[in-house]
């Protein structure tokens, strides 16, 4: 009985906290969807509320405007794709096709991208300290990939792996302006020839 009454709280708990990510996430959603069709200028809370089919006042309880649920849709989109190309990376064993899966994932993120967003919502996007360190991280897995793939002989080594990761990321976000996923596939593997040891 004591096991039991012991439980139950924790279990409230977790259905408290599951219904506020669920909340949240409907928040996120709601607001990409209208700022994406309307543009971020055109778009209130109420609309938002609306959407996501909560009252204003909850809609406050978690943000207090909709940039503070712009950084939260961004955060949230930018460690989606980090995972994505965390487990990528982590299905491939020979460092160059490991290297090369993680660039293409990347390359085709980045193209998939191009006319999501208007030019007012990418430069608001572009100054939130989320993606600085997401950058960094991305700098890092990629920088790391290079120097595996160095260290075994498939990739060079007289370029040090860090000029050689920010090569591959400035590179790959031609892909953006690219006409089709062919195209994006050929700049990945164009850069992955810059990389192989001769």
């Amino acid at each position: 009985m004591y096991a039991y009454s012991r439980s139950v709280p924790k279990l409230w708990e977790e259905s408290i906290e599951a219904h506020r990510h669920q909340v949240r996430d409907a928040i996120l959603d709601a607001a990409a969807k209208l700022v994406t069709e309307h543009g971020r200028r055109s778009v209130t809370m109420s609309q938002i509320a609306e959407e996501a089919g909560i009252g204003r006042a909850t809609l406050y309880k978690y943000f207090r405007d909709i940039e503070s649920i712009l950084h939260a849709w961004h955060a949230r989109e930018i460690a989606v794709h980090l995972r994505q190309l965390a487990e990528v990376r982590d299905q491939v064993s020979d460092p160059a096709l490991r290297l090369e899966a993680v660039l293409q994932t990347y390359a085709l993120m980045v193209h998939r991208t191009r006319g999501r967003h208007d030019m007012d919502l990418g430069t608001f996007l572009h100054q939130d300290e989320h993606l600085a360190h997401a950058q960094w991280q991305l700098h890092e897995m990629i920088r790391q990939l290079i120097a595996d793939g160095a260290g075994s002989s498939h990739l060079r080594d007289d370029v040090s792996p860090d000029e050689l990761a920010r090569y591959c990321l400035n590179a790959l976000n031609a892909a953006v302006g690219l006409p089709s996923e062919a195209a994006v596939l050929r700049l990945v593997k164009v850069t992955m020839t810059g990389l192989r040891s001769t």
